[in-house]
């Protein structure tokens, strides 16, 4: 059981929004629920819309973030209020994210198959940072101890969550920390953040994929099969 005051959040979630997930909005709230988590952190693949749609029903429970694919890796935005395209350069992304006072933190560290990040692109990066995601779900194991040394060794807090493209991948990882409820909020409250959950089995990418395509063979041909 939680002790008063704490919530379990999974910082790295995407939805059919996303080019590869075919996860609905109200499954992701649903199961999020089911799975005692406090708040869903939306972080769709270049894109707020699915996240602000779904906030509008559920202001208290939905964040709003984006997964964004900068010229060298993805950067985690957590409290994005202006949506920031893909392919933008890192310190182009870093300041505009700033400017609308958003939570900064780096997707999968050392995943360089990812869209990850290196050490001298993260010691690079470090004033611009609030945190890098020390563990998510869909790394080896490796990757992750590798992310959370890093952090540790740089004073840095960090992020963790399930990179869910499937309902059913939802709080995998994540952390328990207290409750938030802006960006300001989130940076005191990470710095006493505790990680749960553990890494996904491999076959895990098969959402991924195969929503990739669906959603292909439904553009090609008109025919919808998800």
């Amino acid at each position: 059981m939680l002790m008063t005051g704490l919530i379990k959040a999974d910082f790295h979630v995407h939805s059919i929004a996303s080019k590869d997930s075919l996860s609905k909005g109200e499954n992701l709230i649903a199961e999020a629920k089911k799975k005692g988590l406090g708040k869903l952190i939306l972080t769709d693949h270049n894109t707020i819309s699915g996240a602000l749609e779904l906030q509008k029903a559920y202001p208290d429970f939905v964040i709003v973030g984006e997964e964004i694919l900068t010229s060298s890796g993805e950067i985690l935005a957590i409290f994005v209020k202006e949506e920031l395209p893909k392919g933008i350069e890192p310190v182009e992304a870093f300041k505009r994210l700033k400017d609308q006072d958003a939570f900064i933190s780096l997707s999968h560290p050392y995943a360089s198959m990812r869209h990850g990040w290196t050490e001298a692109e993260m010691e690079k990066y470090l004033p611009y940072l609030d945190a890098i995601e020390i563990a998510n779900a869909r790394n080896i194991p490796e990757m992750n101890r590798s992310a959370m040394k890093f952090a540790k060794d740089h004073g840095l807090c960090g992020t963790a969550g399930s990179d869910a493209h499937g309902v059913q991948e939802l709080g995998a990882m994540g952390l328990q920390l207290p409750d938030f409820h802006n960006a300001e909020e989130l940076r005191a409250s990470v710095r006493s953040a505790e990680v749960f959950g553990k890494e996904s089995p491999m076959w895990v990418r098969i959402y991924s994929r195969g929503a990739v395509l669906l959603k292909a063979v439904h553009k090609k041909t008109g025919i919808k099969l998800y």
